[in-house]
C-alpha cells in the first residue's frame, strides 16, 4: 500500500522510527505499514550527538540509501530544514526521493535545529518557509509526499502555529505536523485541519500520550514514536554491560538478549543463505 493511500485511511497509523537498517528490519518483521526515518536518531547513533542541526544532507541520505535496501516499506524521512534555503530544498528531495524517501518532512525552523521537545527554538518567516514547500513540489519526480512541520506553537502558541499549518496546506504540502502540542484540546485543533496530520509522541516529551484510537478520531493520518526503538535500545544495552562490567559474564542478564536465532532472523539471514544456493546453480 502506498503511503499516500496509507495517510489518506486518518487512522492514526504507527510509524516507529528507525535510524539504521536493522531497526527498520525489525519493524518491518512486526508488520508495522511504515518506518520513519529519524533525524534525531541519526544524530544520536551515527554521531553520538543530540538533535542540534549537526547532520548533513549527506548523512541522511546514506542512512535511507541502506534502510531502503533493506525493507519494502515506505520511508518518511526526516529532512530537518532542508539543510538550507528553498534551492538546498529542492535537491534535498531529488537526493532523499532517490535515496527511496516516499516522504520528506521539512520543518520551518532557524538554523541551527533543534529537536521539537527541546526548549530555546526559533522559526524562520512564513515567507522564507513557503518557497521551500514550492521547490520540494516541483523537485519531485513520483508521488513523494510533503510534510510541512511547523515549531511555532513553542514560540508563538496555538493559534499562530495553526495559521501557518493552514498556509503550508496552500502553499500544496499533502501533510502537516504541528510539533509538541500540550494537550488533548489543542490536538484536537490540529486534527481538524484540511490534510492529514502528524502527532510525534515522545516518551518524555511535551505531547501527551494518546491512544492511537483516540488520535484517529481526532483525524490524524500518522503518528510517530520516533525513537522507541532508540531509547529501549539504550536502555537495555547500558544495563547489559553495566553487568557484564560488574560480574564479569553474561550469566545474570542473559534473558535480555537475543539469541543467535533471532538476531540472524532480524538480519534476514534464510534469505541471504537462499540467495547464495540460488546462485550455485542448487
Amino acid at each position: 500500500m502506498s503511503l499516500r493511500e496509507i495517510i489518506s485511511r486518518r487512522e492514526a497509523v504507527l510509524a516507529p522510527g528507525a535510524a539504521n537498517a536493522l531497526f527498520a528490519r525489525i519493524i518491518e518483521d512486526l508488520a508495522f505499514e511504515c518506518v520513519y526515518v529519524t533525524g534525531a536518531g541519526i544524530a544520536n547513533m551515527a554521531l553520538g550527538a543530540p538533535d542540534i542541526g549537526l547532520t548533513s544532507l549527506d548523512d541522511v541520505a546514506q542512512t535511507v540509501s541502506r534502510i531502503a535496501d533493506a525493507v519494502a516499506l515506505p520511508l518518511i524521512v526526516d529532512a530537518d530544514t532542508g539543510f538550507g534555503n528553498a534551492v538546498n530544498t529542492w535537491r534535498t528531495m531529488k537526493v532523499l526521493e532517490r535515496s527511496g524517501a516516499a516522504a520528506i518532512q521539512l520543518e520551518d525552523q532557524a538554523f541551527p535545529k533543534r529537536c521539537g521537545h527541546f526548549s530555546g527554538k526559533g522559526v524562520i518567516a512564513l515567507q522564507e518557509m513557503l518557497p521551500k514547500i514550492r521547490a520540494a513540489a516541483d523537485a519531485r519526480t513520483r508521488d513523494t509526499l510533503i510534510i510541512a512541520r511547523t515549531d511555532a506553537l513553542a514560540v508563538d502558541g496555538i493559534d499562530a502555529a495553526i495559521e501557518r499549518a493552514e498556509a503550508f496546506i496552500e502553499a500544496g504540502t499533502d501533510m502537516t505536523f504541528v510539533e509538541a502540542p500540550r494537550d488533548a484540546a489543542q490536538m484536537r485543533r490540529i486534527g481538524a485541519l484540511g490534510v492529514p496530520q502528524v502527532a510525534n509522541i515522545v516518551h518524555g516529551g511535551k505531547t501527551p500520550p494518546l491512544p492511537q484510537a483516540e488520535l484517529a478520531d481526532m483525524g490524524f493520518g500518522i503518528v510517530l514514536y520516533a525513537n522507541a526503538a532508540l531509547q529501549a535500545a539504550v536502555r537495555a544495552s547500558a544495563d547489559v554491560l553495566a553487568s557484564l562490567r560488574d560480574t564479569g559474564s553474561l550469566d545474570a542478564v542473559h534473558d535480555r538478549l537475543a539469541s543467535f536465532e533471532e538476531r540472524q532472523r532480524s538480519v534476514a539471514k534464510p534469505r541471504w543463505d537462499a540467495l547464495e544456493q540460488r546462485f550455485k546453480g542448487e
